[in-house]
Parts: structure tokens; C-alpha cells; sequence
């Protein structure tokens, strides 16, 4: 009962706290501003009459209230599989999903984590896509360094040091691998978070030919030498309150128009970035509902 209090009470004031925060939040957790600063903007509001733990648990990651399915569903079969990157940090390691009943083969999702390494809710996210009948695939982009340590701030902290065309060259590598699997009819999908989005289109840009479909959530766009070369289909999905990247999307969005590039993209009224993470204050889950079910009907029609 007691912790059903606590959900009710952080629900109540997530509805409350002012829109700053969540723009205090984003700015902190894409390195705009160190923990010190976020936690100094937060004190603020205390005046206003919330208290630092409820802000706090609303405002930060709690991924064990957040698990749709379960690592040991019966329905899925979950294990860590490595890989070779030979144009980036040489062996990597992802998470790998599949449907235990599967018969034969099947198509693959490859599952991009934001800027802080395989968290919990990303290799949720994976199991969630076997669970409809896909092989997925969550590569860390922290192996090298010894993997998602534990927590977000770590982990971004060891993100934001490591080589970004190396990284880059793990996510291509992690494609290419899924693709040629044993167990892949071949057809690849790929839906990515926030640093994830972005990987999702530069995967787009970069091996247009390899991938058969992408989901960016709130991703910034490839680099514009590459852009051109982004052939779709891709299902583009944004937080109407995201000023940071959707300041990005009309010039993405001219590129894509110009080459008449096969997309559809979604606006969601009145919600964050991040508004899928079902760990954190930002998620909305009616919107975060309809987002995944219109994925998982865009992986369908262009992977099946």
C-alpha cells in the first residue's frame, strides 16, 4: 500500500511540475548541463511546494517499476551474443531476442539505446518486439568499455567519451550482423531512442540499402553529406515539446521531400522527449501506446 501511495503521490505531481523541469531534465541528460546544475534548478521549485525526493522520482529513470516483459517470459528466449566491428572497437556485445516458439526464421529489429549504454528499458523494449514475433537486437555500445555500468549518469558519462565514428561503425557492424543471421529472413528493421533515433538515421543514410525499415524516435538527423542517400521507408516520431530536435526536422524533413523519400512522420501533441520511456515523469502513455502500435504496424507491412 505504501508503495502504491508513492505512485499515486509522483503521478499527481508529474502532472504538476512545471515544463522547465522536463526542459532541465532533457538539457542535463544530453550533457548541456552537469547533475549539480539540474539538481540546483530543481531546489528551485521546492519553494513552490514540492519536495526534492518526489521531483526527483519523477523526473528520474526508475526502471524497475517500468518492465513490460519479463526476462524470463515464457515466450521469448534472451541471451548476450557478441559480434565483430573491424571498423570500430573490434568485439561487441548486444542482447539478443527471439520468439521461443519460432519456426523457421523471421524478421529482425535492431533496438538502439539513447546516450548511456544498454539500460534496462532498451532490452524491455527488445523483448517487447519478440513478443510479436520478431528476432531483436540491442547491441551496448559500452562494451568496450565493460558495458552499461549500472546507472544513466555513468553511463552517459562513458558514452560522451568514446570515439563517435567508432560507435557509429558498431551500430553498422550490429546491422549487418543481424541481417546475415541464421535465423533472419533477411528483412531488417531498425527503431532507435533519442541517440538511437539519430543512429537510426545514419544507418538509413549509410546502408540504404541494407535497411528495409526505421522507426527514429526523436532523433536528430544524419550528417548532410549523407543525407541524400536515405531511401526509406522510415516512421519518424516526435514529442511536440522537443524544441531541441525538432528545431532539426523542417531541413530533414525538405531533404527527404526532395528526394522523394518514402516516410511518414508523427507529431504527438503535448508531450517530451522521451515521452516512450515508460521509466520516467516524461512518458505518456496513451501517446507512447499509439507510437508503438503504429511501429510494430510499420515493421509488419515493410518486414513481413
Amino acid at each position: 500500500m505504501e508503495h502504491q501511495n508513492k505512485d499515486s503521490e509522483i503521478g499527481t505531481v508529474t502532472r504538476q511540475i512545471p515544463q522547465e523541469a522536463f526542459d532541465w531534465y532533457d538539457e542535463y541528460a544530453h550533457g548541456l548541463i552537469d547533475r549539480r546544475e539540474f539538481m540546483g534548478r530543481l531546489g528551485g521549485l521546492v519553494a513552490l511546494g514540492f519536495t526534492m525526493t518526489v521531483l526527483t522520482s519523477a523526473l528520474l529513470p526508475n526502471y524497475a517499476s517500468a518492465e513490460q516483459i519479463s526476462f524470463n517470459d515464457p515466450s521469448i528466449t534472451a541471451s548476450y551474443v557478441k559480434y565483430s566491428s573491424p571498423k570500430g572497437h573490434g568485439e561487441c556485445e548486444g542482447y539478443l531476442v527471439v520468439p521461443k516458439n519460432l519456426e523457421g526464421k523471421a524478421p529482425v529489429v535492431l533496438v538502439i539505446h539513447e546516450n548511456r549504454g544498454l539500460n534496462p528499458y532498451i532490452k524491455d523494449v527488445a523483448r517487447r518486439l519478440a513478443s510479436q514475433g520478431f528476432i531483436a537486437f540491442a547491441p551496448d555500445g559500452l562494451y568496450p568499455l565493460g558495458g552499461y555500468p549500472g546507472n544513466d549518469d555513468e553511463g552517459r558519462a562513458m558514452q560522451k567519451e568514446m570515439d563517435k565514428g567508432k560507435l557509429e561503425e558498431d551500430f553498422i557492424a550490429a546491422a549487418q550482423f543481424l541481417k546475415t543471421h541464421e535465423l533472419s529472413t533477411g528483412k531488417l528493421g531498425a527503431v532507435g531512442f533519442c541517440y538511437g533515433g539519430y543512429i537510426v538515421n545514419m544507418l538509413a543514410a549509410s546502408i540504404p540499402e541494407k535497411l528495409d525499415a526505421g522507426v527514429p524516435f526523436y532523433g536528430t538527423p544524419a550528417a548532410e553529406s549523407i543525407r541524400d542517400n536515405v531511401k526509406g521507408p522510415l516512421l519518424l516520431q516526435f514529442g511536440e515539446l522537443d524544441k531541441r530536435v525538432n528545431s532539426t526536422w523542417p531541413d530533414y524533413e525538405k531533404s527527404l521531400m526532395a528526394n522523394k523519400v518514402d516516410y511518414t512522420a508523427h507529431i504527438y501533441k503535448g508531450v517530451n522527449h522521451g515521452f516512450h520511456n515508460d521509466s520516467t515523469g516524461r512518458y505518456a502513455p496513451e501517446e507512447a501506446e499509439l507510437a508503438w502500435t503504429r511501429t510494430i504496424e510499420f515493421f509488419n507491412k515493410n518486414l513481413s
